[in-house]
Parts: structure tokens; C-alpha cells; sequence
């Protein structure tokens, strides 16, 4: 039975509590506006002694079962909507910053201004990890198509001022040396036009310099020559203190259908037949050799291993860390 007493604890209680809320200020209860901005998109791990800095260019959404080959577009469509994918998934565009104390190396420059408002992040996030372009000693391409060379140039302008520029010589020769049969054509011509834009100013200023298949683009830097998503594309090998890690360049678009079938390509695959044979060949190598790989278009921070699995292969992301 509740008394005079247990009633007075109550009300006085009640009127406490009412006492404290009519005390708080207004602005807790204020509606707070969406901010609509991610946090700055880098993220860092350690190779050996070296700092590796994954660097996002943005994302931008891909009707990505419209641009898959070797498959029907709605066997791709079904596939992708198992994955949580189906219509026009995001895709991400990754470049990486390799600090090896000595240099500081960036692997693929992004889209620059040919594909924004989506993409063209790079420097940007540059800046928010902490590096500025001008400390940048060397760029290596993967390859020349215009989301990995596009951030070479701003307004004409050579971006990283103080870098030579590597690419491999087969695709020097494809797509700065082309011939009017390749530049008329209504696929090829564009890209040529933009290769010829962003890596042009390079060439121009002498710091333009090409490497062999399977050669290394600078001291201390390997590479493997993986034709036929274009000529030259190369995967760019960099090891430390028994790691290893393979900046792949575009081995795969996407993080799971082509790694349950290496033999669907894409529209962008110059070389549709070849492009398949390199992906069969560096999914078996990454996942007996279990390396590190780092992908253009996998998921940010596109970092991961590959392992066999009983459809085939499967990419599996690296552990989120806080600190290394």
C-alpha cells in the first residue's frame, strides 16, 4: 500500500526530472540538418617498412550487367541482385600511395575532371592523408584509360609536378602512337584523345618514361604483364620485408561475379579473349601465392586476398584496422 510519504518521493521526483529536462537547452532537441558528405577516403596499412596509402576517387554507379560479356545480361543482373548489386551498382575508382621512406610512389592517378561531379577526389584526399602532389617522386600506371590517367592533368596542367610518369611501352605505343585507322575509330578514338591529353604534358616535359613486360618501372618496383584489358596493362608488384602486395590495375571490375567466372569481361577489355586468360591467371597466382592484392575497382579501400572456394574463387577484403 503506497503512503503519503511514497507519494511525496514520486511527485517530488516527477517534478525534479521536469524541473531538469525545462533546464537543458533548446538545442538538444533541435533538429540537427544531414550532412550528405563521407569522412575523407583514405585508408593506411603497413607493408613490410613501407606505408601504403589506399586513395578513393570517388564511386560512380555502373549498369554493371549491361557492360559484362560473356554472359546474359539478365543471368548478370540476377547474379548481381544475389550479391546485393542488381541495377546500377557502385563502383569504385582506387588509386594507392606507396612510402617507402626513400620516394613516394602513386600507382594510377584517377579521373582528374573527365568524370566529375561523382569522381575527381583523388587529390583531395591526397591532401586529407596528410601528402601533398608536389612531394610526389614517381607515378606509375597500370594502365592508360582515362580513370587511371585522367588525374594526371588539370586544365592542361601537369597535377604532380615534380614526378616522372611510368608507363609500360607496349601501352605507350598503343595509345600515344596510334594510327589514323585506331584514332578514327568510334571506341578507340576517344580513349586515344584522352590518353594523348593526360599523359601528353608528361611526354612533353621529358618525364614520360616507359618499362619492358614484366620489367621494373623503377628501382625496387616489380611488374607483370597481364594484356588484354589493354595491351600493356600491368600489375605493378611491390614487396618489403617478405610482404608482397600486386597493385592489379582492372584484373577484375567488381569484387564477385568475374571471380566465380574469370571468363566474363567487359565492354572497356580491348582484347576481350586475352583479358579473360590474364584474370584466370592472376586469380590462381594470388590465391596459391595468398599476396596481398589491391584492386582499381573493388570496393574501397579495394585491398584483399583471394581464395578458393567451391563456385571457383572468392575475394575476401582486408580486416578493417584503427591503427598499424
Amino acid at each position: 500500500m503506497q503512503t503519503r510519504r511514497d507519494l511525496l518521493k514520486t511527485t517530488t521526483g516527477v517534478a525534479l526530472a521536469a524541473g531538469a529536462l525545462a533546464a537543458l537547452p533548446s538545442a538538444v532537441f533541435a533538429k540537427a540538418p544531414v550532412i550528405g558528405k563521407q569522412a575523407a577516403s583514405f585508408y593506411r596499412l603497413k607493408l613490410g617498412n613501407y606505408e601504403i596509402t589506399a586513395l578513393s576517387d570517388g564511386t560512380v554507379k555502373l549498369p554493371m550487367s549491361k557492360i559484362y560479356r560473356n554472359i546474359p545480361e539478365q543471368d548478370a543482373e540476377t547474379y548481381l541482385e544475389n550479391h546485393f548489386q542488381a541495377g546500377e551498382s557502385e563502383t569504385s575508382v582506387n588509386a594507392f600511395l606507396v612510402n617507402t621512406g626513400d620516394r613516394l610512389v602513386l600507382i594510377d592517378a584517377g579521373t582528374g575532371d573527365l568524370m566529375a561531379p561523382a569522381l575527381g577526389k583523388l587529390v583531395s584526399n591526397i591532401e586529407a592523408s596528410g601528402y601533398k602532389t608536389a612531394q610526389i617522386d614517381h607515378v606509375i600506371l597500370t594502365h592508360i584509360h582515362a580513370d587511371h590517367s585522367g588525374g594526371l592533368v588539370i586544365n592542361g596542367k601537369r597535377v604532380f609536378e615534380n614526378a616522372i610518369l611510368h608507363v609500360n611501352e607496349r601501352e605507350e605505343k598503343f595509345w600515344l602512337k596510334a594510327d589514323a585507322a585506331a584514332k578514327a575509330d568510334k571506341t578507340l578514338g576517344r580513349q586515344i584523345e584522352q590518353a594523348e591529353k593526360c599523359v601528353g604534358p608528361y611526354a612533353e616535359a621529358g618525364k614520360l618514361k616507359t618499362f619492358g613486360d614484366n620489367a621494373a618501372p623503377i628501382p625496387g618496383f616489380g611488374s607483370v604483364l597481364h594484356a588484354g584489358h589493354t595491351p600493356g596493362h600491368s600489375g605493378i608488384i611491390v614487396e618489403s620485408e617478405g610482404e608482397k602486395i600486386i597493385f592489379w590495375g582492372d584484373i577484375a571490375h567488381g569484387d564477385v561475379l568475374q571471380y566465380d567466372h574469370p571468363e566474363i569481361t567487359v565492354d572497356f577489355d580491348v582484347d576481350q579473349k586475352e583479358a579473360a586468360k590474364a584474370r584466370a591467371i592472376a586469380f590462381a597466382d594470388a590465391a596459391d601465392q595468398k599476396y596481398l592484392v589491391a584492386g582499381a575497382h573493388h570496393a574501397f579501400p579495394g585491398i584483399g586476398h583471394v581464395r578458393r572456394d567451391e563456385t571457383n574463387y572468392e575475394w575476401v577484403p582486408l580486416v578493417y584496422k584503427a591503427t598499424y
